[in-house]
């Protein structure tokens, strides 16, 4: 069998859905990586617009601390995007997007499911780009 190499991912020489399914796993096992084991307790609560770091680091941050995490964790999950995809564009696109439904969640738009739900929807996005064969560099 044939492999063909997308970003880190290598894709079987297979019928394209097939494929999808590959690459949306991989998304999946990125995103999971970086929205649980990779985000820790400093990031998870300091994202919060509402959270309290002081509370877990008995440290005083400066105000506006959560932009900063926030857009750190958003950084990973871009990174994630790029290493598996390949393409720094949907590695960006992930970036922006992760920032914006976080920052949603974190101001009590949505709550966590919907969140999840649009992070999954975003993947989707990437992998119809993907086999789409429009791949942004």
């Amino acid at each position: 069998m044939e492999l063909t190499l997308i970003g880190a991912v290598p894709l079987p020489d297979v019928e394209p859905w097939l494929q999808g399914i590959v690459l949306l796993f991989a998304l999946m096992v990125g995103h999971a990586l970086a929205d649980f084991p990779l985000q820790g307790g400093f990031l998870a609560i300091g994202k919060e617009r509402h959270g309290n770091l002081e509370k877990l680091t008995g440290t005083t941050w400066p105000p506006g601390m959560w932009v900063y995490c926030l857009t750190m964790h958003s950084l990973i999950h871009g990174g994630a995007v790029w290493f598996v995809t390949g393409s720094v564009i949907l590695g960006a696109v992930e970036f922006v997007l992760h920032w914006l439904i976080d920052l949603a969640k974190s101001s009590r738009l949505t709550n966590f499911y919907l969140d999840q739900v649009l992070h999954i929807a975003c993947k989707v996005g990437y992998v119809l780009v993907v086999l789409g064969g429009s791949v942004p560099a």
